[in-house]
């Protein structure tokens, strides 16, 4: 969590689109030709218009086989993917965080145009892929505005799964003066012009050390794409389920000062402690093997392996949101994404399915009962729902481990979790996160986990 009198990143960001001036960061390979654009399908869209937020996936065999491909092929079986077949070419890359050059094969797919049911001010692209030892992927969006103008092909993450090959990262200084890449959010720089992102395509870039065999599989690439109304409140929704999950407790607190090299310890742990949180409701487990680099005095020391392992080296923090949706997908047979949810009742539809879901949020502490804390930036849990339709959450942000499941009012917590602004600790308007959040579930959900996914826009 960052706290109160820590400016949240996106506070940051915001203000410094007013007069952000840096030019376009390159890729690492040139823009590939524009691929063709197939239209958005009825059944999709009549799904979106109910709510101004449109979530898209590329994850079947059909889905990798449309596009235009270099050097990849498509797989097919239980969990369809793309990977390298033939690389398409050999380019360099100089981590800007090690200062090292490498040489590396890659191959790309480029994905369909997608055009956006809900043109939007912003978009948040997420993915699960396989990336083991000497292999990493590279995401890109391309945008069409809504006067027909394109923006450049922007980074929305170079990634791996672990961080000796690289260090996974996103990349500042990327607009072309009517949008920016804001560590993980593409946004509008001036909404208030009119102007919106109405189409997109997405680009995969495949990398693997020359002269190899290996490769990574992406199973899953996507974007959510949002136009969320500017306001303070949010109408409240009427409770409608009496269920809770039992979901693993843990907490970021007691790991306070560990692995300050991770975003300064435990204390801004929120998006891996809920992470894990959620990864272990589902059965995913680390072996000792995988553990055995963290101090064995710490407690729950998943956690200090979770915050690692989603740490993003240029924003220099845990709470790159595809970046965790990417770590939840290195679990057996566990899939992530993120995107926006509409109210507690969309909480509600995935929680009696089963799914609990993480939250973003900023608040006063005056605007939360029961609390304690107020934050400028915080991740919690989701897990069920009291018989008066209270929120029932996995609030990271607590003494121990036993202190982290919270009841909190549910006309409280649906406001600040779903409003795109608010006044901070110092009485100035600051943005909110709007609805955002991260669903972790499995890779072949049940009849009634895919009916729920699919009623808040997620296939």
């Amino acid at each position: 969590m960052s706290r109160a009198e820590q400016p949240s990143r996106r506070t940051v960001l915001a203000a410094a689109a007013a007069v952000a001036a840096a030019a376009v960061a390159q890729g690492v390979i040139p823009a590939a030709p524009a691929a063709a654009a197939p239209e958005t399908d009825s059944e999709d869209l009549a799904r979106t218009l109910t709510r101004p937020v449109d979530y898209h996936a590329w994850t079947t065999h059909g889905d990798w086989r449309s596009g235009s491909a270099q050097g990849v092929r498509a797989v097919a079986g239980r969990r369809p993917g793309v990977v390298i077949a033939t690389a398409a070419g050999t380019t360099s890359y100089t981590d800007p965080h090690t200062g090292t050059t490498a040489s590396w094969e890659y191959a790309t797919w480029t994905g369909p145009l997608h055009r956006l049911a809900v043109p939007a001010t912003e978009a948040i692209a997420s993915w699960n892929a396989d990336t083991p030892a000497g292999t990493w992927i590279q995401v890109e969006l391309h945008g069409t505005y809504s006067d027909g103008t394109e923006t450049p092909w922007y980074v929305m993450g170079r990634w791996a799964a672990g961080d000796d090959d690289i260090k996974r990262t996103s990349v500042d200084g990327q607009t072309d003066g009517r949008s920016s890449v804001w560590t993980d959010t593409f946004a509008i720089d001036d909404a208030t012009g009119g102007l919106r992102l109405a189409a997109y395509r997405l680009r995969l870039t495949l990398y693997r050390k020359p002269g190899t065999k290996l490769t990574p599989t992406v199973w899953r690439l996507g974007a959510m794409g949002s136009d969320i109304p500017d306001r303070f409140t949010v109408p409240a929704s009427a409770p409608g389920l009496a269920q809770e999950l039992t979901v693993p407790r843990y907490s970021q607190e007691i790991h306070k000062g560990q692995y300050p090299q991770y975003d300064n310890g435990g204390e801004a742990w929120c998006s891996p402690t809920s992470s894990q949180m959620i990864i272990e409701y589902w059965g995913g487990r680390l072996t000792p093997a995988q553990l055995a680099w963290v101090d064995p005095s710490y407690a729950d020391p998943q956690v200090c392996h979770a915050a690692r392992f989603t740490y993003d080296y240029q924003y220099e923090g845990c709470g790159n949101w595809p970046f965790n949706a990417a770590y939840a997908s290195t679990y057996q047979d566990l899939q992530g994404v993120i995107t926006r949810l509409g109210s507690l009742t969309d909480l509600e539809k995935l929680i009696a399915a089963g799914i609990p879901a993480i939250t973003s949020q900023s608040f006063l502490e005056s605007e939360l009962t029961g609390a304690g804390y107020g934050t400028s930036g915080h991740l919690m849990t989701v897990i069920g729902f009291t018989a008066d339709g209270d929120v029932i959450a996995n609030d990271p942000c607590s003494v121990d481990d036993n202190a982290v499941r919270r009841v909190y009012p549910r006309r409280e917590f649906e406001n600040i979790w779903l409003r795109t602004k608010r006044y901070n600790a110092s009485g100035n308007v600051a943005s909110g996160t709007g609805g955002v959040c991260y669903l972790y579930f499995p890779a072949c959900p049940s009849p009634s986990q895919a009916r729920a996914l699919a009623a808040v826009g997620v296939r």
